[in-house]
């Protein structure tokens, strides 16, 4: 699953936005354009005969122009299988490329992959339990060295080594039996029984084994790879040269890549919002990210820049601790949990401060069609119905203080959020409307840490907290997301690496899970997804806020740029400047 751990959508109200994970840096300039080395092929070595026309050399790739990009959040690493934030896994596009990305249609491109397989082309079998994947025979990293199917069956290896701590060993651990290299440019992936979502969670991204297999042997682990912070060996379109903390990354085109780019160079400048808004409005950026709705008009009326949405899949939400041992206590009953959601006016939040250009999506997946009930609405605002279910339940103000209690406990809920302004300001509405039927809000915002792994003491990983909002998607298109709940991904001393960090654990949702992942008939699979996303309504497992789907601005200067939900950067090879 992935997840932002920025938000889609920024406070238009306020007039000061802060940054969450980036410090100063806004005003660095992009430097000179770096010239890329290109390669030739090497001359002859007998000489033509005079009447002959000499030979030539075929012309080496050109690049030109520099592209500037505005991240408002630092990525947390570069390395894939680490990688959580939104912000490190966009990056990839431009230098980490892996079997296939997706296009604007979410169709799937080849990349490393010489074709995508089909049961039609036999890359696909009839049992659905063996994927074959022929390689292209001229991919080479960008130091020169051939890329094979051996780099794939490495990076299967890094995921899968117990001493890794990686972000998330799904699905490979639970579907995968087995990954081959039938000889170098064939890739063989077994799995133990046929798996849907093949295409959206298989090797997006391949790791170099010629430069990380020494490290791994001689420490034993990649956690703490130079590499993973500065990976100047990749494979795509550009290069990675240089990433100064809090400033700015760089990357340079990449003469070796098989569709080898227009541009000479990508600068990436960290910045926050009010910096990033007024370098587009000044034609100074690109590319601009995460933006806010109210910002559409300005930017389109700037005579320098476009504002354009793409659909992604992400919705914000809330995900609620339903570990005993780390939640409060009141968080373990339905009633509490819907009551908190009827207290939550959501329609308010969306007009007041997003514009009421978008809604509240009752499941999971609504931005993710077609795999959410569309008989299923969220829940309405009702807060004398959150009161009855917060009575019956037996939380009462018994104290007169104004918060309900219950055996000497104080119902007050530890909600978190990141350092983003938004996120701020809806906790703080959200706060009094909770007050109105004595839910109180204990509000904490983290920094770059909030989505680290339990490993490195992250604040829901390791169960310090009771509500946390974030936007956040499966794996779009597709809408496998079940790393998220299964009871085998509950995160703890024992499974470091799991993926649910909420500790929900349901024998009924996990069988639903494990049928639709495979579950081959798409409309069975979808009917299987109606009853997913209806338990955990009825269970009030994840609570929607709002559609979010990825806001961008694109200077009119960048030409060929076509954003896709799911590899955003799919085809920067095409992007140039114009006059």
């Amino acid at each position: 699953m992935k997840k932002r751990l920025w938000l889609a959508l920024s406070l238009f109200t306020v007039a000061a936005m802060v940054l969450a994970a980036c410090g100063p840096g806004a005003t660095t300039e992009a430097p000179q354009p770096t010239q890329a080395q290109a390669t030739s092929a090497p001359a002859p070595t007998t000489a033509p005969q005079p009447t002959a026309v000499p030979p030539t050399e075929p012309s080496a790739p050109t690049f030109s122009g520099t592209a500037i990009l505005t991240f408002v959040q630092q990525p947390t690493t570069l390395s894939p299988i680490y990688a959580q934030q939104w912000f490190s896994t966009i990056t990839t596009q431009f230098w980490l490329k892996g079997l296939w990305s997706f296009d604007p249609n979410n169709q799937p491109v080849p990349e490393i992959a010489a074709e995508i397989p089909s049961s039609d082309n036999g890359g696909l079998s009839a049992d659905g339990k063996t994927l074959t994947v022929k390689l292209r025979d001229d991919v080479v990293w960008s130091d020169g060295e051939p890329l094979t199917a051996a780099d794939f069956v490495f990076t299967y290896e890094m995921i899968m080594a117990d001493s890794n701590i990686v972000n998330t060993r799904y699905p490979y651990e639970d579907y995968v039996e087995s990954v081959e290299a039938a000889d170098d440019h064939t890739l063989v992936v077994n799995f133990k029984e046929p798996f849907a979502a093949w295409q959206t969670t298989l090797f997006l991204n391949v790791l170099p084994e010629h430069v990380l297999r020494p490290v791994f042997e001689a420490d034993g682990t990649l956690d703490n790879a130079e590499w993973n912070h500065a990976p100047t060996v990749g494979v795509g379109p550009f290069v990675f040269q240089e990433w100064e903390t809090d400033s700015h990354m760089i990357l340079v085109a990449n003469p070796n890549w098989i569709r080898p780019p227009q541009l000479e160079q990508i600068f990436i400048r960290m910045a926050d919002d009010a910096a990033q808004e007024a370098a587009i409005l000044a034609g100074d950026s690109d590319i601009g990210t995460f933006l806010d709705w109210s910002q559409a008009d300005s930017i389109n009326n700037s005579g320098v820049a476009k504002f354009v949405t793409q659909p992604s899949g992400y919705d914000e939400g809330w995900f609620l601790n339903f570990d005993p041992e780390t939640a409060h206590p009141a968080m373990l009953d339905v009633r509490v949990r819907k009551a908190i959601v009827l207290a939550t006016d959501r329609e308010k939040i969306t007009n007041d401060l997003l514009g009421g250009l978008t809604v509240p999506p009752a499941t999971f997946w609504d931005s993710t069609p077609p795999y959410s009930d569309p008989n299923l609405k969220p829940y309405p605002y009702d807060p004398e119905e959150a009161k009855r279910l917060l009575d019956e339940a037996g939380w009462v103000d018994s104290n007169g203080d104004g918060t309900r209690d219950k055996d000497g406990t104080e119902l007050v809920l530890r909600y978190i959020a990141n350092q983003r302004q938004l996120r701020k300001d809806v906790q703080a509405v959200v706060q009094q409307m909770w007050a109105q039927v004595g839910i109180g809000a204990e509000l904490v915002n983290y920094g770059d840490d909030y989505f680290n792994g339990y490993a490195d003491g992250g604040p829901q990983a390791t169960g310090q907290y009771d509500i946390a909002e974030y936007s956040s998607v499966g794996s779009f298109p597709d809408p496998e997301a079940s790393v998220n709940w299964l009871c085998s991904e509950v995160v703890g001393p024992d499974n470091p690496e799991g993926g649910n960090w909420q500790g929900y654990c349901n024998p009924d949702l996990d069988a639903l899970f494990q049928q639709q992942a495979t579950m081959t008939d798409p409309e069975a699979r979808t009917q299987l997804y109606y009853q997913i996303g209806k338990i955990m309504y009825d269970d009030v497992v994840w609570v929607g806020i709002w559609k979010d789907p990825d806001l961008w601005s694109v200077s009119n200067r960048l030409q060929g740029v076509r954003f896709s939900g799911a590899t955003p950067f799919w085809n920067a090879h095409e992007w140039f400047l114009g006059p």
